[in-house]
Order: structure tokens, then C-alpha cells, then sequence
């Protein structure tokens, strides 16, 4: 065996570092049933240029991304796609949502959608926080 440090991964060393924790998860806990969510934000053109980007899994969303160009914010898009997102999440039987954001970003904009913070990483980065916001359906 050696360690082998990589500076541009694959998706196939993702997978092949992801293949036993997978089956170990799959041996030792719950049905974890993680499925992708995807919620595209499509200008006049049909081009995709926001969006949402998480997926489903112990019954939990997890919002990885949430993007609005910013010539469309604060008309209600971030919250609609939100809004949305929960709504699938509920459909698949989640009970609730989690996700992070960074201080010079959405912190006030998720607690409005009514997440609140259940972690802090501080000098995340340096000077700054990272939260990590949840909220139960």
C-alpha cells in the first residue's frame, strides 16, 4: 500500500475512496435512500443559470448549493426554490433539512425561512464563521 496525494481527483476516485464506507453504512445502519434533488433556475433561453443542488438521505435534505444570480435577488427566488426543495424533501418523507453557509453569505436569508443554527465552525475562514443551519418540517 502507499498514500498518493492528488491534486485533480476524478469522479472515479471519489467513488473508489466512497466504496467501503458505502458498505459499511449499508451493513451497520439504516436505509439511508439518498436520491439526488436538483432544482434548476432557467433564464429566457432555457439556460440554466441558478439553482439548487442537494439530495435526500436518512431522512434528512441536505442543501449543498442554493445560487440566484444576483440580478434576481430579493424577488423571492431563494425562498421559492427553498420552499420547493422542502416540498420534494416532504414528498420523500424527510423530516426535516440541514445545510451551511458562511458568514458573508445567506445566514439571515435561511433564518427567515425559519433554520436555525445547531453548529458554528469559527476562523472558517480566518476572521469569519461557517453555521450550519437546520430546520424540522
Amino acid at each position: 500500500m502507499k498514500l498518493e496525494v492528488v491534486n485533480e481527483p476524478t469522479a472515479e476516485d471519489r467513488a473508489a475512496i466512497a466504496a467501503p464506507l458505502v458498505i459499511y453504512n449499508r451493513d451497520h445502519g439504516p436505509p439511508a435512500d439518498a436520491k439526488p434533488l436538483a432544482l434548476l433556475l432557467k433564464d429566457n433561453d432555457g439556460q440554466t443559470v441558478g439553482g439548487l443542488w442537494g439530495k435526500t438521505v436518512y431522512d434528512w435534505m441536505y442543501v449543498e448549493l442554493l445560487a440566484v444570480p444576483e440580478s434576481m435577488r430579493g424577488k423571492g427566488m431563494g425562498a421559492a426554490l427553498m420552499r420547493a426543495a422542502e416540498d420534494v424533501a416532504i414528498a420523500r418523507g424527510c423530516i426535516g433539512a440541514w445545510l451551511d453557509t458562511f458568514a458573508f453569505q445567506a445566514r439571515p436569508f435561511y433564518e427567515k425561512l425559519g433554520y436555525s443554527i445547531f453548529g458554528e465552525l469559527a476562523d472558517h475562514p480566518r476572521g469569519g464563521s461557517r453555521y450550519f443551519l437546520h430546520k424540522k418540517f
